[in-house]
């Protein structure tokens, strides 16, 4: 007997009703992002592996899955090489093609290959699975969706309090309320990391203090004295430890701690302009909230960095994120080329809305109205209505075999199908809604008063 076939861990099947949910997260997504002027793209689902590794340091470069080469991999390897058993060296001889880690490095590609095309500041969007070695947990994948919106070529930073309005405009369509937006700006990072004396270890200090909610203040001073930051830094960052208050009053206290810090008080006075603006402008559902542990993306953020947390309750990371990248196209060659963008979590976005019910019960009606098939001689009749029916929009099928009339309603009501035409007689319809158990007959026009 053959084993039951499976998929890989990290990976999933979307039944019909998965996918009328993500794409109806997917629509409204896509039409704030035109709404706010980005245009899509497209990129390979796989790369060329110099275009992949190196870009994300060295943890992510080891969660990228490699291609093997096509036919026999290993005929540029020898047999000497084989015995040394060393994995970097063998991997660049029979892999030079990788699936993408994330959406952002191969649009910096695609914006270095195709700038005598593109209009700057480019606004794109771009839906589309990304893929990582990663280890399989709740809201976290191998395969997974990423849904980006990102601005090049403008150091603008109305495009940071746009990216805020943006995050806000989806998750209010969505009727998320609760929703926190975090802000940092990388240059705060470096200006602390400055001031207290640890500038040559500041990817060691920035990461153990984005884990203080994980960790709490005596792990995370643990870490950092194991990495080598002093005592005496210590007692300067006290103050991150207990950093509460409004917005307005943590960058002023901030702006204090800072003072002697160019790099730092340019990151607060770009805090300044966009926290300030974003209020003045409003938010209609979500908040946002400065909070300076937040330390993503360190290798090529440069300057404000987002991250979006689900409301209190829902036990879920982060669902979205992004930041200002000042030179991510120089790594392909092209120089002083700023950009900024944030990206959604579709997966756990996903998983917070279905664990609160936001979804409408309308996303899951593939089928408006079902005809029962009573055989050739009606099916002519049957299938005319049935066009005339599409011809709307109105999602219209006929149950395609002339069987009992009780399995064609058992069909109907499993597909959750709201609405059957048990006949056609003289021009009238006799409708029954599945739902309720009436059941009426009706002229055409009356039909479709009916089924909308």
């Amino acid at each position: 007997m053959a084993s039951k076939p499976s998929i890989p861990k990290g990976t999933r099947d979307f039944s019909p009703v998965e996918v009328s949910k993500r794409n109806y997260i997917i629509a409204i997504m896509r039409t704030h992002f035109e709404n706010y002027g980005y245009q899509p793209i497209e990129t390979p689902s796989f790369e060329n592996s110099d275009t992949l590794m190196g870009k994300y340091g060295e943890e992510g470069d080891r969660l990228i899955f490699k291609i093997l080469n096509s036919g026999d991999f290993l005929d540029k390897v020898s047999s000497e090489e084989l015995q040394t058993i060393n994995y970097k060296q063998l991997t660049s001889k029979i892999s030079e093609k990788a699936l993408r880690y994330d959406l952002t490095v191969p649009f910096a590609r695609y914006v270095v290959q195709h700038q005598s095309e593109i209009e700057f500041p480019f606004k794109r969007y771009q839906i589309q699975p990304v893929w990582r070695a990663d280890r399989p947990q709740k809201g976290r994948f191998r395969e997974f969706y990423q849904c980006d919106a990102d601005v090049v070529g403008s150091t603008s930073l109305w495009q940071e309090v746009e990216l805020v309005q943006l995050y806000d405009a989806v998750f209010a369509d969505l009727g998320l309320d609760g929703v926190t937006i975090k802000i940092n700006n990388r240059k705060v990072l470096s200006g602390i990391a400055e001031v207290i004396g640890a500038s040559d270890k500041l990817i060691d200090f920035t990461v153990a203090l984005d884990k203080l909610d994980k960790i709490g203040e005596d792990g995370v001073k643990k870490e950092m004295l194991e990495k080598g930051i002093s005592e005496e830094a210590l007692v300067k960052v006290q103050p991150l430890f207990n950093f509460i208050g409004t917005i307005q009053e943590k960058i002023a206290r901030l702006s204090v701690l800072l003072s002697s810090s160019d790099e730092g008080m340019k990151g607060v006075e770009e805090l300044r302009f966009i926290c300030d603006n974003v209020t003045k402008l409003g938010l209609q559902k979500a908040t946002l909230d400065l909070d300076v542990t937040l330390a993503r993306g360190l290798n090529y953020y440069t300057g404000a960095i987002f991250e979006v947390a689900a409301p209190e309750g829902v036990a879920m990371g982060s669902i979205g994120g992004g930041g200002r990248y000042d030179d991510l196209t120089g790594i392909f060659g092209l120089k002083n080329i700023s950009g900024v963008g944030i990206s959604f979590g579709l997966d756990r976005i996903y998983l917070v809305l279905d664990e609160l019910g936001l979804f409408p019960e309308t996303v899951t009606i593939a089928t408006k109205v079902m005809f029962l098939n009573f055989g050739e001689t009606q099916s002519f009749e049957v299938m005319q209505a049935v066009q005339k029916l599409r011809s709307i929009n109105i999602k219209t099928e006929m149950y395609p075999d002339a069987v009992k009339i009780d399995k064609q309603f058992k069909h109907a009501e499993k597909r959750g199908i709201p609405f059957v035409v048990k006949e056609i007689s003289n021009g009238l319809f006799t409708l029954k809604n599945i739902i309720s158990g009436l059941q009426v007959q009706v002229s055409f026009e009356e039909l479709l008063t009916k089924i909308n």
